[in-house]
């Protein structure tokens, strides 16, 4: 019955599913050694590091299964883009490194499925000691990391126009980073990175925002 389902489907020949089992379990465990450098070098609590340790994992075992799926076949490689370009992503990503670690991710999973293993093991650990280093160097420079401000505005409130005045007296620099509709259309978030100035505490800026016309709510969140 495999066989033919293998012949009669694919229409060529398939890996071994053995070994397409070991792929795919040696992509979980790749992965979860991808999330242990993501986790370790990015210096988040448990609860805020466990969403994207688990998507790191999976993504590197979905790559490796799609590259098994792919294999040699060029339309088969076009079709799966135009059907995973129906895909959309609208979380906002606090940090551009966080991005680096989803492309390791997938770097790992298509050197496991295409059957690289041996750059996977290479790749883990000089990428690692790489991000350490980073991180390291980062964190004794003594410039802080900025926060996350997200403020939920009325569709058509200008966004300058309400939040300058209170950004000007409670932050020493404000930096967009994205805007994305809300309440189906009805409201648009505004993220900011932020920095306040020196004295000056969150809790200021928060109350003074949701006191604003057109505010409908403000989320504040610490660099990780």
């Amino acid at each position: 019955m495999l066989e033919w389902l293998n012949g009669a489907v694919a229409k060529e020949p398939a890996p071994a599913p053995d070994l397409m089992a070991v792929r795919l379990v040696l992509a979980a465990v790749l992965g979860a050694a991808v999330a242990g450098v993501y986790a370790l070098t990015r210096k988040k609590s448990r609860s805020e590091a466990a969403p994207f340790f688990a998507t790191l994992v999976l993504l590197t075992v979905l790559i490796a299964l799609v590259t098994q799926v792919i294999g040699d076949s060029a339309a088969r490689a076009f079709s799966l883009v135009g059907a995973l370009s129906i895909v959309r992503f609208r979380t906002v990503v606090d940090d551009t490194r966080d991005t680096a670690f989803v492309i390791f991710a997938v770097a790992v999973g298509m050197a496991v499925g295409a059957g690289f293993l041996w750059l996977a093991l290479v790749g883990i650990p000089v990428v690692g000691l790489t991000a350490a280093v980073l991180s390291a160097w980062g964190g004794t420079g003594g410039v802080a990391q900025p926060a996350r401000l997200v403020v939920r505005l009325a569709n058509g409130t200008d966004p300058q126009g309400v939040l300058a005045a209170a950004f000007d007296k409670h932050l020493r620099e404000v930096k967009f980073q994205a805007a994305d509709t809300a309440k189906q259309g009805a409201a648009v978030d505004y993220t900011y990175l932020v920095r306040p100035k020196p004295g000056v505490a969150p809790v200021g800026l928060i109350g003074e925002l949701n006191r604003i016309d057109g505010v409908q709510s403000v989320e504040w969140r610490e660099p990780g």
